[in-house]
């Protein structure tokens, strides 16, 4: 009996999650793993956001709530855009999801018609494609190579848009690769979208907050205002305040959008856990000295990559400007056999030895569309770190000619 239909068929599942799934599975079987797979800080969140969740517990009364969220926690998010980002949006404009993934996911479902495109520069995280695959759409995946420094050209964007380009998505700081989109990068690209009018932007900033070096962070409607009402603005407390596990993400954009993805959701998955909700509204309000910290944290992290990454040969590497991810180029080491007779012959061919023969769990670039690279998280340790940049030493002087 088949059990998926095309759609469900077309896609797989999430290659990071699977990878880090390997990892868990060989570590719990007694091998050394160093597992920088997935993207999630190593610390806990904030104290009194873990008490503002216990709080609402004990106070009792959770019960179903507002599809697009709670009002307090929409108020908060208001007051977040207009604090960070100078930007001016109502609480209709604003709605809370289980996690920016599920976002992403009401948009495409809301909106694509069978054969709409999404343009998605490349590298990209591993999800948006099949998302969009997933709900009819067809991803338009634009290349972005280390010499654009992974971002996409307005000439690349022109060059990709047709009648049937509904979405454009972006993501700064990027993940896998940390770049960071300018002012006038990002204006560049609008005097593009202004002349193709059916086409929305979905600008995913998740990674905010998680700044490497002095490049600065700028909203994409920061930048170009005029394109605020065609435009999704998708972030979340999962990076900054560390609380990936409590699954939740908020949105703002156009308030007849917010409304169709509030229908979305009250047709799906209801509503938000009000015990989530408290935690991120304490999260949005309180104590703001653990974004700064944790950023100074990653950054440091960063350093010790970027050092000893740089004494590895026939590595390419960029430094990251922001998120926390070390995007490593090995297509040099191809064609290289290992020790046991066999030959290196793409990244995941790459990442499998890595892990199985050295310990190291990476995510080959294959899965954000950039073959020729593995990724590493860097929200570990800096012990964990220095191990896993030893393991990497060890595998590129371990392959012979």
């Amino acid at each position: 009996m088949d059990f998926e239909n095309r759609r469900a068929a077309g896609i797989k599942s999430s290659p990071s999650m699977a990878i880090a799934m390997a990892a868990k599975k060989l570590a719990a079987e007694g091998h050394d793993i160093i597992d920088l797979s997935l993207g999630e800080p190593d610390f806990e969140p904030p104290a009194h956001v873990a008490e503002a969740a216990i709080a609402a517990i004990r106070k009792g009364g959770i019960r179903y709530g507002a599809p697009a969220g709670m009002d307090s926690l929409r108020q908060a998010i208001v007051q977040k855009f207009k604090r960070e980002n100078g930007l001016d949006y109502a609480t209709g404009d604003v709605m809370v999801a289980n996690g920016a993934k599920q976002i992403l996911f009401d948009i495409f479902l809301a909106t694509l018609e069978p054969g709409d495109e999404v343009i998605i520069p490349t590298p990209c995280w591993v999800s948006y494609g099949d998302i969009v695959s997933l709900h009819g759409g067809r991803p338009v995946y634009v290349s972005c190579g280390a010499d654009t420094g992974f971002k996409m050209s307005a000439e690349q964007l022109e060059a990709v848009m047709t009648p049937k380009t509904r979405w454009l998505m972006l993501n700064s700081p990027s993940n896998p690769t940390g770049a960071i989109y300018s002012s006038e990068e990002y204006r560049r690209l609008a005097e593009v979208l202004a002349r193709h009018t059916q086409v929305l932007i979905v600008s995913d900033e998740i990674y905010e907050h998680v700044l490497l070096n002095d490049t600065p962070f700028v909203s994409f409607v920061q930048a170009c205002p005029d394109l605020k009402e065609r435009t999704l603005i998708v972030n979340g407390v999962s990076k900054a305040y560390a609380m990936t596990g409590w699954r939740l993400g908020y949105a703002a954009g156009p308030t007849a959008l917010i409304s169709t993805l509030n229908k979305i959701q009250s047709q799906s998955v209801s509503c938000v856990s009000a015990v989530a909700q408290a935690a991120a509204l304490a999260a949005l309000t309180g104590d703001q000295s653990f974004v700064a910290e944790g950023a100074r944290r990653f950054a440091g992290r960063a350093r010790i990559m970027v050092d000893r990454l740089s004494l590895l040969d026939d590595l390419d590497f960029i430094a990251p400007d922001g998120a926390f991810y070390a995007f490593i180029g090995v297509g040099r080491l191809f064609g290289r056999k290992t020790l046991n007779g066999g030959v290196i012959e793409d990244d995941t061919g790459f990442a499998a030895h890595l892990l199985h023969a050295f310990g190291l769990s990476s995510v080959p670039g294959a899965a954000f569309g950039a073959p020729g690279f593995i990724r590493l998280s860097i929200a570990a340790s800096e012990c964990e770190l220095e191990d896993a940049c030893d393991r990497l030493a060890a595998m590129i002087q371990s392959l012979k000619n």
